[in-house]
This record gives structure tokens, sequence and C-alpha cells, in this order.
């Protein structure tokens, strides 16, 4: 099995924390190393290559924070579905070995669970299960509250297998993905047996993306011709009108053609994808969000707001209950006062040089 670790993003739901100068991906979070390190350290012991794809404003980020690697460097930011077909024409692997793809941005508490989950899909699920010869598999998070900033995975319970031995894990082939739901819709999917968040981590053998990236797409087609030097791949990835999603780009449709498997795990799995989630990574109080340069919030003595100051991160205690207007990108972690110390020490640890450059 090799890795395909896909590190970038724009920067923005972690404002000022992230920038597009320096996304997620590369922050140290939740401790001394950062995202992408950390999903290195996670898959090396279960892949025999790893390679990161990145877009060429993070290739030095990338080579830095990941010496030993491989990295498969992008033109510029086209999309999910662009940077898996670029691996798959790029990473000369055998045609039958199993790829995972996995997002750089993710944490996960139990990694040696994760790792289990990953060795028995390879094994027992991206091989063949199901009655399907060659399947693409997508790996959830089982489901523990009514959550709107996820998609979902929707299985056909009736097909149910458990795969993977002392450590097995519940699989079925997928009905269906359904997008980002309403609240009341959250609520319902919640109750559902063996339904799981989208975490965007697939596995698939090298033949089996190719040949669905060929009926779906026309990727490999239009990048295939033209990866051989810097300049006609970069033309080709500035011919791409509308980049997506593999999501949309190909596993809804294959989906619906009875070709995706699931599985889902409970890994202690987070995207910290946004503020509230970042302060729950932390084991703080509080739930926060981003406001833009000019727009107006009201803020209480117990709450934190986050923003640049000189270069530096820093934090602002307002002196009492009112209403400011944000000059620049902030952040307001609203009850997140008493765990300020925290606060304080993640932006410490995302203010060196390096992390603002």
């Amino acid at each position: 099995m090799y890795a395909v670790i896909l590190a970038g993003g724009g920067g923005t739901r972690l404002h000022p924390l992230s920038r597009p100068e320096r996304p997620k991906p590369f922050l140290p979070l939740l401790g001394d190393r950062s995202l992408l390190q950390g999903t290195v350290d996670r898959v090396a012991g279960v892949a025999d290559r790893i390679t990161v794809v990145t877009d060429a404003r993070y290739r030095e980020i990338v080579e830095e924070q990941t010496p030993g690697v491989d990295v498969l460097v992008e033109p510029m930011g086209r999309n999910t579905a662009a940077a898996i077909a670029l691996a798959t024409i790029a990473i000369d692997r055998p045609e039958d070995e199993v790829m995972v793809v996995l997002p750089a941005d993710q944490t996960v508490e139990d990694g040696e669970v994760f790792r289990g989950v990953l060795r028995a899909a390879a094994d027992h699920l991206a091989t063949g299960a199901f009655g399907i010869v060659d399947p693409l598999v997508t790996l959830g998070i089982q489901v523990d509250r009514p959550a709107t900033e996820y998609g979902y995975l929707i299985p056909d319970l009736a097909r149910m297998a458990e795969v993977g031995g002392a450590r097995s894990i519940r699989a079925y082939p997928l009905t269906r993905f359904e997008e980002k739901p309403k609240p009341a819709r959250a609520e319902q999917l919640v109750t559902q047996e063996g339904v799981a968040w989208n975490a965007g981590i697939f596995l698939w053998r090298r033949r089996t993306i190719r040949a669905a990236l060929e009926r779906y797409t026309g990727l490999l087609q239009s990048l295939g011709p033209m990866a051989g030097s810097r300049a006609t791949l970069a033309s080709a990835y500035e011919a791409i009108q509308k980049p997506v999603s593999i999501d949309y780009a190909v596993m809804e449709g294959a989906a619906q053609d009875g070709q995706v498997v699931m599985a889902s795990m409970d890994v202690g799995w987070s995207d910290l994808g946004s503020w509230s989630s970042l302060l729950a990574g932390l084991g703080a109080h509080g739930m926060g969000s981003v406001v833009q340069a000019g727009e107006r919030v009201d803020v209480e003595r117990e709450d934190l707001v986050v923003r640049r100051m000189g270069g530096r991160l820093g934090v602002i205690v307002p002196p009492e209950r009112g209403s400011m207007t944000a000059a620049q990108p902030i952040a307001v972690l609203r009850g997140a006062g008493p765990d300020r110390a925290k606060v304080e020490a993640l932006l410490e640890r995302c203010s060196e040089p390096e992390a603002t450059a």
C-alpha cells in the first residue's frame, strides 16, 4: 500500500490563525508538529511509500516539514480530483497496488486503531468486496452528534459485512453521498444505523481509480500527455475550467453505479475545521467564529478576540460587554476566557517565524 496525502487549502476557516500563505495543514495546532507532519507519522507504519501532493506555493513548506517524503507539485490548486488524477499519473506503482488518499489537515487520537482500519480496508475491501471486483472505498467517521458541517455516507444496511479479523470493521456497499444537511435532517441522520461522516479518506487500486477517472472525467486524458514538463502541465491545469472534488467528479457517480464500498471508524477524529472544533481539540471551553474586516460583532467579558498584531498573533480580552468592528479578519472565541492560557500557547506555537513567513 502507498499513501497520497493532499496538502493545501485556502486558510480561511481559521482566520487569522491560518492564511493562504500558510493554511491549516502546515500549522502546529495541537502540539509541536503540524497537522501534515502528524498525518505522515500516522501512515508511516502502513504505507511503504508516502507522497505529499501540494501546489507550487507550498513546496518549500512541505519539503521543510517532511524531509525524506516524496513531494508531487501541482502548478496550482485545482481541487482534489485533479490532485488525485496527477498522483495516478506521476507516481509509478503496480496497477493492482492499493493507494490510500488522505487529507493533510485532520487529526486522529488513536493512531493504532486507525492504521488497523487502513490495513483491513486495503486487504479486504479495496481488493474486492460485495461482488465488486474493483471497488472504490471511502472511510467515514462514526457519527456522535447531528453535525451540519460534514457530508454523510449512507450505507446499504441489508448487505453489511464484518471484515478484518480480530480488529474487524463493519463495511457496506455505499448507496449515496449526502451533502451537508440542514439541522433537521442532521437530527434524522444521527439516528440511522451505519451512517457516517464523509472524511475524504479513500482506498482503491491504482488501476481502479484510473479507470474511474477515465469513465467519469477527462482529467487523465487532459493531464496525462502534459505531465512531462512543468510548462505543459501548467497549461493543462489552467485549462481546467471548473475545479471539482473527487466526490463530485467520481465518487457520486460511482456510488450510483454500485461501485463504492464504505466503512466507518471511531478513532478520535477531527478535521479541526472551525475555531469551535479547534477549541475542543485543545481541551478548551467556548465556541469560535471568524469575523471578517468591516463586520461588527458583539463581545462579552468572558470572550477572547484573536487578531494579528505587528505580524504576530495575540489575544484581546474585552474589558466589558459591547460591540466592535473588525479592522482585519479576527476570531471571536465565546466563553473561552477561562482557557486563555491554552489559546495563548496555541498562538505562540503558530507565531513562530516559520509559521508567518
